[in-house]
C-alpha cells in the first residue's frame, strides 16, 4: 500500500506519540520497583524523589517510528543515526543508574558522534566564508563536525534541570527543523523531526509539574544527538558550494544557515557557554554541577518550574523568529546580533538579583 508524504508524516507522528505515551507508565512502575529515582541534590531543582529513565520511552518511540516510516534506500545514513542513538542511550542509562564521570560520558559522545560523521557521512562541509574559509578539507570537516555534535549534545544535557524544559526546547527546535525539511522536500529528515516532536509531547504529559518521571541523561543526551544531526543536515543542505543545488532556487534557501541553526537552538547553547565561562572564571571545573543555569536564576525570582520553562521557551521562539527574519544579513551580522542578545540576557537577571539583594540589605538596616 502506498501513502503520500502527508500520510507518512502523520503516521510517524502518531506512532512515536503512542509508543512513548504508553511506554512511560511501565517505565515508572519498573523504576519504582527497582528504586531508580532521581534524588534531590545540587544538580537538581526538585525536593522529592522522582523516577527517571523516561528517555527509554523516547528512544523506543524514535527507533520504532524511524525504522517503520523512513526509507533507508533514499537516506542510507539512517542506519548510522539509529546506531548512534543506541550508543547514546546506553551511555545515558549507565549514567542514570550507576553514574559516569564527565570523561567517560564525553568518550561515549565522541564515539556516537564518530558513527554519525565518519560512517554516516553527516558533516559540515563548508564555512560559508566565515574567517575566509569556504570548503573544508575532509579531516577538518570531520573533526569540526564531531566537536559541533558534542557541544550541542552537552547543551541539551545541561538544560535538563527543571520540569518540561529539555522536552520543550527539543520540541521547538525539532518542529522548526521539521517544517523546513518538509518545505524543501527532504522528507526523511522531516519524519525524524516530527517523530521527535511527537515523542517529546507524549513525554511532556508526564513531566509537567508535578512530574511523574524525568527523562534523565538517557533522554537529554538522545535529544541533543538528534537535534545536532538535524542542525548539521540543515547547515549542510544550505551550503553555497556543497549544499543541495535544488534548494538554492527556492524561497527556503537560508543564506546564513550556521547563524540561523544557532538561533534555532540558541537557549541551550547560550546557557552552556555562559555557565562554562562563569565556572572557568571562578577557577572551577566547567563540568562541576551547580545552580547557575538560566532556569535556576528564574527559580530564584520565584517562578515555578513550568513558568520558568514557559519564559525560556518564549525567548527561544523569539530568537528563532529573529534569526529567520534577519537571515539576509549574513552570518557575521546575524551572529553579532545573537551574541549581543546573549550578553543582554546574561546581564539582566544578575542586575535584578543584585538589586533585590541590595534592596533586602537596605530594608534590614
Amino acid at each position: 500500500m502506498k501513502y503520500d508524504i502527508t500520510d507518512i508524516l502523520s503516521f510517524s507522528f502518531i506512532t512515536a506519540f503512542l509508543i512513548c505515551f504508553f511506554a512511560i507508565p511501565a517505565i515508572i512502575k519498573a523504576a519504582k520497583a527497582k528504586n531508580l529515582y532521581d534524588e534531590p541534590g545540587i544538580r537538581n531543582s526538585h525536593s522529592e524523589k522522582v523516577p527517571r529513565l523516561g528517555g527509554l520511552a523516547i528512544f523506543a518511540a524514535m527507533v520504532s517510528s524511524i525504522t517503520f516510516w523512513t526509507d533507508f534506500t533514499i537516506c542510507p545514513h539512517l542506519q548510522f543515526i539509529i546506531a548512534a542513538m543506541t550508543v547514546m542511550t546506553l551511555i545515558g542509562i549507565n549514567d542514570d543508574v550507576v553514574g559516569l564521570s564527565p570523561f567517560r560520558k564525553t568518550v561515549g559522545m565522541v564515539f556516537a558522534s564518530m558513527i554519525i560523521v565518519i560512517w554516516g557521512n553527516i558533516r559540515i562541509t563548508e564555512m560559508y566564508g566565515i574567517f575566509g574559509v569556504q570548503v573544508l578539507p575532509e579531516i577538518i570537516s570531520i573533526l569540526f563536525t564531531i566537536l559541533t555534535l558534542i557541544v550541542i549534545i552537552n547543551a541539551f544535557n545541561m538544560v535538563d534541570g527543571i520540569n518540561g524544559l529539555a522536552a520543550s526546547m527539543g520540541i521547538i527546535s525539532a518542529l522548526i527543523f521539521g517544517i523546513w525539511f518538509y518545505l524543501v522536500k527532504d522528507y526523511q529528515h522531516a519524519i525524524i523531526s516530527f517523530s521527535l516532536v511527537a515523542a517529546l509531547l507524549a513525554f511532556l504529559r508526564y513531566n509537567v509539574t508535578p512530574a511523574k518521571i524525568f527523562m534523565g541523561d538517557t533522554g537529554s543526551l538522545l535529544i541533543g544527538l538528534l537535534i545536532a544531526v538535524l542542525a548539521v543536515e540543515f547547515i549542510k543542505a544550505n551550503g553555497y558550494y556543497t549544499g543541495n543545488p535544488e534548494i538554492k532556487s527556492t524561497p527556503y534557501f537560508i543564506k546564513s544557515a550556521p547563524a540561523v541553526a544557532i538561533g534555532i537552538i540558541f537557549i541551550p547553547l547560550f546557557d552552556l557557554v555562559r555557565v562554562f565561562i562563569f565556572r572557568i572564571l571562578r577557577k572551577r571545573s566547567p563540568f562541576r554541577p551547580d545552580k547557575t543555569h538560566m532556569h535556576h536564576i528564574l527559580l530564584k525570582f520565584g517562578n515555578s518550574h513550568m513558568m520558568a520553562t514557559a519564559i525560556l521557551s518564549f525567548f527561544s521562539v523569539i530568537f528563532i523568529v529573529l534569526s529567520f527574519a534577519l537571515n539576509f544579513l549574513g552570518n557575521y551580522i546575524l551572529g553579532a546580533i545573537l551574541i549581543g542578545a546573549s550578553l543582554i540576557l546574561t546581564y539582566i537577571p544578575y542586575y535584578f538579583l543584585r538589586r533585590n539583594k541590595n534592596s533586602g540589605n537596605g530594608n534590614n538596616s
